[in-house]
């Protein structure tokens, strides 16, 4: 269920939403479908991506330039006309993505790969170097453009965002960011 902006969700509301789903942000053709590893329990309790305070995808997106402000989860819609769209490799909501079975994202990936050829974006950004290893079968990738694609749209592989990942700091994630969005901007 979507939720407007300053609704913080109860323990009984996060404890109810672990093992559902939201719904993707698609459109046909976007410049860019974002690709998170699953829904955390905050974004399955308020229905929006990346809706845990602390999660760094929304700075990240304005710091890197792809939003000329920096949106709220609640404010995700305003993306598609940005040519933008979110999606996760696996549907099912978790506390952490380490619940996910290496089998849940093969399966994920399988069907990550269906969405994004029905789909057409111009690029495709999966935001997490382990969960693309294992959905798409890749153990040595590193973060950017990958040489392989799904038809026509390009593959890279960003750091995940999330509070969680401590290896990048939101100078660096927006950095990564930025490379893509200068890419894009370019073909």
């Amino acid at each position: 269920m979507a939720h407007s902006a300053g609704y913080r969700p109860t323990p009984a509301d996060l404890a109810a939403a672990n093992g559902g789903s939201i719904p993707d942000l698609l459109a046909p053709d976007l410049r860019v479908l974002f690709c998170g590893i699953n829904p955390g329990l905050w974004s399955g309790a308020t229905g929006h991506h990346f809706a845990r305070p602390g999660n760094r995808f929304w700075p990240t997106l304005f710091r890197s330039g792809f939003t000329p402000r920096l949106f709220r989860p609640d404010e995700q819609r305003e993306l598609l006309a940005l040519g933008l769209g979110i999606t996760n490799v696996a549907a099912r909501t978790t506390a952490k993505a380490e619940e996910l079975t290496s089998q849940e994202l093969r399966e994920g990936g399988r069907m990550l790969t269906d969405r994004v050829r029905q789909y057409r974006p111009h690029v495709l950004a999966v935001l997490g170097l382990g969960a693309y290893r294992t959905a798409f079968g890749r153990p040595r990738t590193t973060v950017g453009r990958q040489s392989e694609t799904l038809g026509t749209t390009a593959i890279w592989v960003l750091p995940n965002p999330s509070g969680l990942n401590a290896h990048y700091t939101l100078d660096a994630l927006a950095t990564e960011f930025r490379k893509l969005r200068e890419a894009t901007e370019l073909a």
